[in-house]
C-alpha cells in the first residue's frame, strides 16, 4: 500500500508554498478581525453631525461643578429600548456605554472618571419612566440625566398635551433633585417618519426643554442629516425592523452625545 507522500502528486516545494500562503491569509484575516473588534464599525470621524446639532442648549452646571471639584461624574441614561441597547450585538455597543468610553478618553489626561448608569427598559413611554424615576434615577444622585423619550409616545399616539405635561413634570423633579437634564429626541427611522405627526413630538420636546431649562440632544436631526445630507441608506445605521439602531447607529449616538457634553462643559 503506498504511503501518504507517494499519493500526493504535488512537489514538496509547492506544498510548502501553499502552507505559507495559507498561514499568511489566516494571519491577515485574524488581524483584520482584531482591528474590527477593537475599533468597531464607527469611528469619531465616521459619525457626521453639524456643529449646531451638538449644541445642547444648556450649560450643564452640575456636570461643570463635578469636573471643577475633581469629583466622579455620575450620569444616568433613562429611556426605552434605544437606551437599553436593543439592536446592538453586544452591550458595550449601546450608546450609554459608548458615551462613557468616549468621555473617559476625552478627559484621559486629567484622569476624570465618568460613570454612566444604563436605565433603559424596552417598550416604556414617558408614563412608565416617571413611575420608576425615584428608584432608577434619582436614588443615584446623578450629575446629569440623559432622558431618551418620545419614540413610544409618538408610536402609541399619546396626546401631545399629556406628553408635554408629563415631560415637564419629570424634568422639574430631576432639577429639584439637583441634576442637569438633557432630553434625547426620537430616532429618525422608517417606523417613525411614517407616522403622521412625529415632528409634533420632537417640537414638543424642544418647547418643554426651553420652558424648563433642560437641554436637548438632537438625535432626530442628526440621523435625518445622515439620510438627507450624507445619503446613507437606513440599513447603514438601523436593524431590519426599521426602528432600532444597529451597532453603527448606537455607537455614533454615544460618541456624538459625549462630544456634545464635552463641548458644552468646555465652553
Amino acid at each position: 500500500m503506498p504511503d501518504q507522500e507517494s499519493r500526493d502528486p504535488s512537489p514538496p516545494g509547492a506544498c510548502a508554498t501553499a502552507r505559507r500562503a495559507a498561514r499568511a491569509l489566516c494571519t491577515l484575516i485574524a488581524g483584520t478581525l482584531a482591528v474590527l473588534l477593537m475599533h468597531g464599525p464607527a469611528r469619531a470621524d465616521d459619525c457626521p453631525a453639524r456643529a449646531e446639532e451638538l449644541r445642547l442648549g444648556t450649560d450643564l452646571p452640575h456636570v461643570k461643578a463635578a469636573i471643577r471639584e475633581r469629583r466622579q461624574v455620575v450620569i444616568v441614561a433613562l429611556g426605552s429600548s434605544s437606551t437599553q441597547g436593543y439592536g446592538a450585538t453586544i452591550d458595550t455597543n449601546a450608546y450609554p456605554a459608548q458615551a462613557q468610553v468616549t468621555l473617559a478618553r476625552q478627559y484621559e489626561t486629567v484622569r476624570l472618571k465618568f460613570v454612566m448608569l444604563n436605565r433603559g427598559a424596552g417598550g416604556q413611554d414617558v408614563t412608565e419612566m416617571l413611575e420608576r424615576l425615584q428608584r432608577d434615577v434619582l436614588s443615584h444622585r446623578p450629575d446629569l440625566v440623559i432622558w431618551q423619550v418620545g419614540t413610544n409616545a409618538a408610536i402609541r399616539g399619546m396626546k401631545l398635551d399629556s406628553f408635554r405635561l408629563k415631560l415637564s413634570s419629570g424634568i422639574e423633579r430631576m432639577k429639584q433633585a439637583g441634576t442637569d437634564v438633557v432630553l434625547m429626541t426620537p430616532q429618525y427611522s422608517p417606523a417613525i417618519v411614517a407616522l403622521p405627526n412625529e415632528d409634533d413630538y420632537v417640537a414638543a420636546m424642544h418647547d418643554v426643554a426651553r420652558q424648563t431649562g433642560a437641554g436637548v440632544f438632537r438625535r432626530f436631526d442628526i440621523m435625518r442629516g445622515w439620510v438627507m445630507r450624507q445619503h446613507m441608506p437606513f440599513g447603514r445605521f438601523m436593524i431590519a425592523d426599521g426602528l432600532h439602531l444597529n451597532d453603527y447607529g448606537q455607537r455614533c449616538t454615544g460618541q456624538l452625545l459625549a462630544r456634545a457634553i464635552e463641548r458644552t462643559v468646555g465652553d
